[in-house]
């Protein structure tokens, strides 16, 4: 198959499967004391490949942008990309029912994309416009949608059913650097942004190493940190206090 019809196409396909994935797998709950992972098996082979190829060729490229360019310049690529994507930020906002945070998300575009040079520089921070993220796979959750069982994507990383299937209209919506025609657009975008983020992340490798099975230990905190983004970083003490989780989640 041709790879660029194959890439216009593969969403649609991704979809179907992450669909059915998530209507017959048990959803994860907030707080489960062990993770939905019955693909594990194929999990750990994904897990064993990225890490392959981080220590291979994003880890080695990491290190050499950390090196080369200075921390002004690359806080300044990361405020790019937060910036880029806010237009997917807003539409969730909206989709999810939070006004003030949609205000916020329109304020902070503005801002960044005029006096703060397309986003370089995070001038809304200053202004009172906190820097927040939403995303399809956060909606879905609000939406009820269950998460579905754990899923490491091939380069993507970790991820669950759900998350994955939100992330196909990323891909469509709201990002004009995506151009499935212009391969060498669409490479340099998703590659600058793998080395900037693995660069900031190069201080926890040692963290990392110490981890009897790393598997699991990028699989808890991704899970964890997932469920606090869903919560808006507001995390439930017991399960007794999740009565009103809900309606937190769709306050300003």
């Amino acid at each position: 198959m041709p790879v660029l019809p194959f890439i216009r196409n593969w969403p649609r396909l991704a979809g179907a499967f992450l669909s059915a994935l998530i209507l017959f797998a048990t959803p994860i709950g907030a707080g489960a004391d062990t993770a939905n992972d019955p693909l594990q098996p194929f999990n750990r082979a994904m897990f064993a490949f990225n890490d392959v190829v981080d220590r291979a060729l994003i880890r080695p490229l990491a290190v050499g942008y950390r090196a080369v360019l200075p921390q002004q310049i690359r806080d300044g690529v990361n405020n790019f990309f937060d910036n880029l994507r806010a237009p997917t930020t807003l539409i969730n906002d909206v989709l999810q029912g939070k006004p003030k945070r949609a205000q916020d998300t329109v304020n902070r575009f503005l801002v960044n994309s005029t006096i703060g040079l397309l986003g370089f520089v995070d001038i809304a921070s200053r202004l009172g416009f906190p820097d927040h993220e939403e995303d399809y796979g956060q909606t879905l959750a609000v939406w009820g949608v269950p998460a579905g069982p754990y899923l490491v994507l091939p380069l993507l990383g970790p991820s669950t059913a759900r998350d994955a299937l939100g992330r196909v209209p990323e891909f469509y919506i709201a990002d004009p650097l995506w151009q499935p025609d212009e391969a060498a657009v669409t490479v340099a975008r998703f590659g600058l942004r793998a080395v900037d983020i693995r660069s900031r992340l190069l201080d926890f490798d040692r963290i990392v190493q110490m981890q009897v099975d790393p598997y699991l230990f990028f699989r808890e905190v991704y899970l964890q940190n997932r469920q606090r983004a869903i919560m808006d970083g507001v995390r439930p003490d017991s399960a007794g206090k999740s009565e009103g989780l809900e309606q937190q989640l769709l306050e300003d």
